[in-house]
């Protein structure tokens, strides 16, 4: 399974017309992707079969929201889930840095059966074996991490780890610096069979349909 991260519409229609298994669809690059623009939301849905994950996502920065901000996360998720989100990425932590159960399991309330992902958000925790367990808990599909380190290489051992015990109760979704270039080790080293990918290569500013056609057969 390939998921592309597309930041603007120009590489949202790129990878739909490439062979991207879905894209999670955001905006802001610079900020690691906020919740984007439902009328290029639509643009998407109108025209392309690629399934659509939409980032939810108030602002850059940290995980922990205040209540307007919280307010706007449960509006976004009514109003894409309304214009036919095929999934949700969201994570939500408290001022500790820890998983905030209440505020989660009212996102997955509101999106009800559109299935959801727990951004790298995850990576932040502590523990993450036991950030896993409470996801699993929740009700969350999928959970995208780079296993505690700045990128999936970085954090092959503890990705490893977690697709060995709990890969059979939730969809664990490598990336961070995933390319073209080191998506067989991943693959060999932690036996994963979902991965993220921006596709952009350095210097570039989209994603490059030839770069994801190699992501997908090097993962195939």
């Amino acid at each position: 399974m390939l998921e592309i991260a597309c930041f603007e519409i120009t590489s949202a229609e790129t990878a739909c017309q490439s062979m991207a298994d879905r894209i999670e669809f955001c905006h802001d690059l610079e900020k690691g992707g906020v919740t984007p623009d439902f009328y290029e939301f639509l643009h998407l849905k109108r025209h392309y079969k690629t399934p659509v994950y939409v980032m939810i996502r108030p602002k850059g920065g940290p995980f922990f929201y205040s209540a307007d901000e919280f307010l706007e996360m449960k509006n976004s998720i009514i109003t894409f889930k309304e214009g036919g989100a095929d999934g949700f990425v969201f994570g939500v932590l408290n001022a500790d840095n820890e998983i905030d159960e209440a505020r989660n399991k009212a996102l997955l309330d509101l999106a009800g059966e559109t299935p959801c992902t727990f951004h790298r958000a995850f990576d932040r925790t502590e523990d993450l074996e036991k950030s896993l367990q409470i996801l699993i808990k929740l009700g969350f599909k999928t959970v995208l991490t780079s296993g505690g380190k700045k990128t999936a290489l970085e954090g092959k051992e503890q990705l490893k780890t977690l697709i060995k015990k709990y890969s059979d109760k939730i969809e664990i979704l490598i990336g961070g610096g995933v390319r073209s270039e080191n998506i067989e080790e991943l693959k060999a080293f932690t036996g994963g069979t979902s991965f993220h990918s921006s596709a952009i290569l350095k210097y570039d500013t989209f994603v490059t349909d030839d770069e994801i056609k190699k992501l997908k057969k090097l993962s195939s």
